[in-house]
């Protein structure tokens, strides 16, 4: 097994103890089981500007708001716009394990 798949398998065990779910590895479908989630893990290096507007949501945010981003691609519905946010933030507001 690959490095890469190693880390990509570690990962998706690290989130399903997390978010309270069950890692489906490669059973195919979700990631990770979970009952009012559908979760895909991916591990990829992410483009400076994406942490800098999650920083910027986060500064903006209030105590009873929760920060995310959401990402626009040119010449495509706002339906398949992408809402982004901190993992810390999403279990804050919904739940899960730390």
């Amino acid at each position: 097994m690959s490095k890469q798949r190693r880390r990509g398998n570690a990962l998706e065990r690290y989130i399903a103890k997390r978010l309270g779910g069950r890692r489906m590895g490669h059973y195919g479908g979700e990631d990770v089981k979970h009952d009012w989630l559908s979760i895909e893990c991916k591990e990829r290096p992410l483009p400076l500007w994406l942490r800098y507007a999650a920083d910027q949501a986060r500064r903006h945010a209030t105590e009873d708001k929760l920060p995310i981003v959401v990402l626009h691609e040119l010449n495509r519905s706002h339906d398949e716009d992408l809402v982004v946010m901190r993992l810390c933030d999403f279990q804050a507001w919904f739940g899960g394990e730390k």
